[in-house]
Order: structure tokens, then sequence, then C-alpha cells
């Protein structure tokens, strides 16, 4: 059960990672950014949870919106993944858990 854990919160790190270096690059890079290649990398690996954000949020919030709902998102499954793998090493016993 541990690995599913760790799988879990690795996959949403790396995607919030993505997303956060995305926003930083666009904010650096400014009106070209479309053109640059790390933001299109950046871009790829944070398209499926954007394209998640896209599903789960009503028709009203607009398009430029869904990759901090996106990040949003991913941030409340990152917590609760930490609760619950503390709780987990806590019943298994912290020595197994390193």
């Amino acid at each position: 059960m541990l690995t599913v854990i760790e799988a879990v919160k690795l996959v949403t790190e790396i995607a919030l990672l993505a997303l956060l270096g995305q926003w930083v690059l666009g904010l650096l890079a400014g009106a070209k950014k479309e053109q640059n290649l790390f933001y299109q990398i950046l871009a790829i690996v944070g398209r499926p949870f954007v394209a998640m954000a896209r599903f789960v949020t009503p028709r009203f919030v607009l398009e430029r919106h869904h990759p901090l709902v996106a990040f949003l998102l991913l941030a409340f499954v990152w917590l609760g993944v930490t609760v619950w793998k503390i709780s987990t090493c806590l019943k298994i016993g912290v020595e197994l858990c390193k």
C-alpha cells in the first residue's frame, strides 16, 4: 500500500512542479512563451491534469483559469496523500516507511 501512496504522491509532485514551472517561465518569457521549448515541454507534462480540471469545472470558468484550477486540485490531492502516508506510516511503524 505504501508503494501506491508513494507513486500517487510522486506523480502529483511532478505535475505540480510542471505547472508551477510553466507559470514562472510564462512570466519570464512574456509574449513569446509559446515559442519556448522548455515552456512547451512543461505544457506537455501538465496537459493531462489541465484537461482533467477542464472536465470537472463548470462551463463559465475561463479557459485561461484551467491551469490554476488544476494546480489547486493537485495541491489538495498532494495534501490528502501526505496525510494518508503519515497515517499509514503511523499504523505500520515509522521504521518501515524509510
